[in-house]
């Protein structure tokens, strides 16, 4: 494992209108952004593409989580299967109303210490990861509505002034047009973000991030098989999706990695 941090950029989007697509665009945007990341002394980028370009350092696969599951048939999203009826998939998918983690509640200025502390830690298991300060934690995971939600789990042992977090979960709101779909003109997404479990397992601490994104209007949960998340995608009927989201550093030597070692995720 490389030791040490390198500053690098995030590259999130790169968008091209459709008319003026094939058109030999994208490589005149990456070498303009590229000529002002350098400009402030920073040379070497992570960015992710759905596509396979030279050379990918590791592969994820998004897993779906029906939490509607008659609006993302009649939108086309999802289908039934064969011998499966509407009654059935609502049964099969159908999710308690409340949490059942004890204490579980929205993260708050005040925790940006207790997560900083416990995600930092959490992501020393993983060989690609961001080196968050509180500044950071605060300004990606503190809970915004209709961008993102993030809660913890606190505890305070008997002589100590603060709660220590030691749990905590998130997930970003990205929706989509539906074009052509009647009365459903949106198809709201949830992504699951970071996720750390300490006093209950990382499955059940899910099951709750699910309940809550439902409860918040999400039809859907999605997640990359980064990190632990295979620990839970099965048990929470988590589907396979039918792409992968292959990662990229940019000028710099990175041996590949399998997506389990990989503990960044990019918005």
């Amino acid at each position: 494992r490389q030791q040490g941090a390198v500053p690098m950029v995030e590259i999130n989007f790169l968008c091209v209108h459709k008319k003026l697509r094939s058109k030999r665009l994208a490589p005149v945007l990456i070498k303009e952004i590229t000529r002002r990341v350098n400009l402030t002394g920073v040379f070497q980028a992570v960015y992710t593409a759905g596509v396979v370009l030279p050379v990918p350092m590791a592969s994820a696969r998004y897993h779906h989580r029906s939490l509607n599951p008659k609006k993302l048939v009649n939108v086309g999203f999802s289908r039934l299967a064969p011998r499966m009826t509407m009654a059935r998939l609502l049964k099969l998918y159908k999710l308690p109303t409340e949490t059942s983690t004890p204490n579980l509640r929205p993260m708050e200025r005040r925790d940006v210490k207790g997560v900083h502390a416990l995600l930092t830690k959490y992501l020393t298991k993983f060989q690609l990861v961001v080196q968050f300060t509180e500044d950071e934690i605060e300004h990606w995971l503190l809970p915004r509505p209709f961008v993102v939600d993030s809660y913890v789990v606190t505890s305070k042992k008997d002589g100590q002034e603060e709660e220590t977090v030691t749990d905590f979960c998130s997930f970003y709101h990205l929706p989509s047009t539906i074009l052509g779909k009647g009365e459903d003109t949106l198809l709201y997404a949830a992504y699951s973000f970071y996720n750390v479990a300490t006093s209950t397992q990382l499955t059940e601490l899910m099951r709750d991030c699910l309940i809550l994104a439902k409860n918040n209007g999400s039809d859907v949960f999605n997640a990359l098989n980064l990190m632990d998340n295979d620990d839970f995608l099965k048990e929470l009927k988590f589907g396979l999706g039918d792409g992968n989201l292959q990662y990229y550093v940019y000028n710099w030597a990175c041996p590949t990695m399998r997506s389990q070692d990989v503990g960044i995720v990019l918005l």
